[in-house]
């Protein structure tokens, strides 16, 4: 049976935005001063799936303000595309997603 963690993490806006960091590049980007969300495209919600047994992680981004409800939905979409190939014996009960 799989043993997953799901965690959440912090929302990002999604635009052309300063990050922190270095970028080796010979031709600079120009990118907006500040981070004004009324700026931003969308509000990326990216969840972490860990898998204890294999040491493996899935992110999943979305764009739900439904916390709960997102979370739910990025188990489905892990089940779906890792979750039932990693682990073909587990049982597919009438709780399960």
């Amino acid at each position: 049976m799989p043993i997953i963690s799901v965690d959440s993490k912090k929302k990002e806006l999604i635009g052309n935005f300063r990050n922190e960091g270095k970028a080796w590049t010979k031709i600079v980007n120009e990118v907006l001063a500040h981070d004004f969300r009324s700026q931003a495209i969308g509000v990326g919600c990216p969840f972490g799936i860990y898998e204890l047994l294999t040491n493996l992680g899935t992110v999943i981004v979305g764009t739900s303000y439904d916390t709960p409800e997102f979370a739910v939905e990025s188990i489905k979409i892990w089940l779906d595309e890792f979750g039932w190939k990693r682990y073909p014996c587990a049982k597919r009960t009438p709780y399960s997603l």
